[in-house]
């Protein structure tokens, strides 16, 4: 199995994409930098973006994981919205399936919520719903990385020291919710 994920710095902090090769067996490919939208991985004059275009019409991949910029989905939702579609329609064009991984508030005492004027609950409400919608209205496996991150962050330190990182343990958490959507799927698909 090949898994590629596309993403930035939520998804390369403590090696996670080598936490999900470990989980599914899978050989696990990512294309980040970080603060990178998903509408970069669309763009092919970015270097991130030409890697990607190349990787998806010439490579062969069993799941490719979408992660967008760590506030995308509740600033800037029509970028989200066109680049998840777009991104969707051309994995399946690839034979792959695409995974949303839904990310989380920054956290509740974070200084770049107050320095951008945003609440906790509005952030996490208005991600939580943009993820869903999202994979919903493209078909796509969604791994609700946010939503365990909003159940545990009380009782696990998920954060990193900045408040908008994962911990090592928020990286492991988004891992086996990763591989736990893909093992779903792979499951009701046979």
């Amino acid at each position: 199995m090949r898994i590629l994920i596309l993403g930035n710095s939520l998804t390369f902090a403590n090696d996670l994409p080598g936490m999900l090769a470990k989980l599914t067996g899978a050989q696990v490919v990512h294309h980040t930098r970080g603060g990178a939208r998903l509408s970069e991985q669309l763009n092919p004059k970015t270097r991130l973006g030409a890697q990607t275009q190349a990787a998806l019409s010439r490579e062969h991949w069993d799941y490719v994981v979408l992660q967008e910029m760590s506030h995308g989905p509740f600033s800037s939702p029509d970028r989200f919205f066109a680049s998840v579609e777009q991104l969707c329609a051309q994995i399946r064009a690839a034979g792959a399936v695409p995974v949303l991984y839904a990310t989380w508030a920054y956290r509740k005492d974070c200084p770049k919520l107050a320095a951008k004027g945003w609440s906790y609950e509005e952030m996490a409400r208005s991600m939580a719903e943009a993820c869903r919608t999202a994979a919903r209205e493209n078909g796509a496996l969604l791994a609700d990385v946010g939503q365990r991150f909003y159940q545990l962050a009380d009782t696990l330190n998920l954060y990193a020291a900045d408040g908008v990182h994962p911990s090592e343990a928020g990286s492991r958490l988004a891992a086996e919710t990763i591989a736990a959507a893909i093992q779903t799927h792979k499951e009701n698909k046979s």
